[in-house]
């Protein structure tokens, strides 16, 4: 028998509502009495927040002999096994923690989430996230077909939920694509097309994740055209915004670090986001304890409430709108993507296989691999190479990033909080480009 609840998606917009940023770690452990204590600390650690069951690696690839290996040998592993416990456990995880007022989302990774998802309803979860390009392109080699189809699948599942008497909640990550070095005009475009691929699979509750940039400017003028978007192609859907604070190299010092969190909570209160997932003071170092992950989300709740005005729940996108790059870039996206195919699934795959979806520095088979990006000298994500992606030439500026380039690119939010006086201006022609250059990041 579950513990009484109300849905995911009620839950946030209930906070919203309040004028509340709900606040959610990235948290998971191998250990249910550990990742039990996490849940426990979360729930107490904020006016308003959720849980996090974040999955291990065995478990996100299908391998599950290797996790119970792990787990009779001891060795920890770097998230919850969900697939290798058995529910009697996970329900002890759980029991007197998840309820009305503290749902809890299962996080993976996986472009083979049927498991996964199978496990979580059959413990009463029904919020979870990923998308079928989104937990594909950047962690490995499954072919996007293949992808598409094992979301299509699970969304399927997902929907069906509703038959049960909830109200099952999916969150695209397609506004993170490999955490930064992707222009914000791309992230959005995916965002929004993976909770397209949702809405049209049967899914009524939806949110749609962007990540933090280097411009607090074309950030705040992503996460308008987020919502525009959402608004537009998203009808008769309950869905909210999720901001992820900045997913690249994290600043050292814990001021830089603490720093970087703040402004990604007022970023979420200015531009109307429900939700903000945190980072820590330890990003830079090693994974967080559970107090650290409690530290953060009480500084990023304190943050939220500080920059919070009467009209936090109705964040409007300011005069010039109509002018917003980021919105007009995506919307360009999007259009040729659905203008592929009636289906969405297959309209993914084929603009992917035309480079008309280009995501730069992933190295999976499916993708292009003919755009790049840099940071200009006012901090904005740019276009150097916008290879056969729809987009006016214009969109594309001089330059392209070499390896000194792609080093400052990278490090330039880390060095930036941690001292601005030394900050880099991350120029992409000062040194001779070098030969096969496309390295990418990876979730952190």
């Amino acid at each position: 028998m579950h513990a009484a609840r109300t849905s995911f998606g009620r839950y946030v917009a209930d906070a919203h509502a309040r004028g509340v940023l709900v606040v959610q770690p990235r948290m998971g452990f191998s250990d249910p009495t550990l990742m039990r204590a996490g849940l426990r600390a979360t729930k107490a650690a904020a006016p308003a927040t959720v849980g996090t069951v974040t999955i291990d690696s065995y478990t996100r690839v299908g391998d599950e002999q290797s996790a119970v290996r792990a787990l009779n040998d001891g060795v920890p592993l770097n998230g919850y096994p969900i697939t290798s416990f058995s529910p009697h456990t996970s329900r002890w995880v759980l029991d007197g923690v998840r309820d009305a007022s503290f749902p809890v989302q299962i996080r993976h990774g996986s472009a083979r989430p049927q498991r996964i998802i199978a496990a979580l309803a059959v413990l009463g979860l029904d919020a979870t996230e990923g998308g079928p390009v989104s937990y594909c392109l950047p962690y490995g080699r499954t072919p996007l077909v293949d992808s598409v189809r094992n979301w299509q699948q699970s969304c399927e599942f997902l929907a069906s939920l509703r038959s049960t008497g909830t109200e099952p909640h999916l969150e695209t990550f397609g506004g993170c694509m490999l955490g930064q070095l992707c222009p914000p005009g791309l992230l959005v475009a995916i965002s929004a097309l993976e909770a397209l691929f949702f809405h049209r699979a049967g899914l009524r509750s939806i949110s749609l994740s962007y990540a933090q940039q280097t411009s607090p400017e074309q950030d705040r003028q992503a996460v308008h055209a987020l919502r525009r978007l959402a608004a537009e192609m998203l009808p008769d859907t309950d869905w909210h915004i999720v901001l992820y604070t900045y997913m690249g190299l994290y600043p050292r010092s814990p001021e830089g670090a603490l720093e970087l969190l703040e402004r990604s909570a007022e970023l979420a209160v200015h531009t109307g986001a429900a939700r903000l997932i945190v980072k820590t003071v330890a990003e830079a170092h090693r994974i967080p304890t559970v107090a650290e992950n409690v530290q953060a989300l009480r500084a990023a709740s304190a943050a939220a409430a500080r920059a919070s005005g009467p009209a936090i729940g109705a964040a409007v996108e300011p005069a010039g709108a109509a002018d917003n790059p980021v919105y007009a870039e995506a919307r360009a996206l999007v259009d040729a993507v659905l203008n592929l195919d009636g289906d969405i699934g297959q309209a993914l795959l084929k603009a992917f296989e035309r480079g008309y979806l280009d995501v730069p520095y992933c190295l999976h088979p499916d993708n292009a691999g003919r755009t790049r990006s840099y940071i200009d000298g006012s901090g904005r994500l740019t276009w150097s190479e916008i290879g056969s992606m729809p987009l006016a030439r214009s969109s594309r500026r001089s330059g392209r990033l070499t390896a000194r380039g792609l080093y400052d690119a990278l490090s330039f939010v880390q060095s930036r909080h941690d001292d601005p006086a030394l900050t880099p201006t991350p120029s992409p022609t000062r040194r001779r480009p070098l030969a096969g250059l496309s390295g990418g990041t990876s979730r952190s």
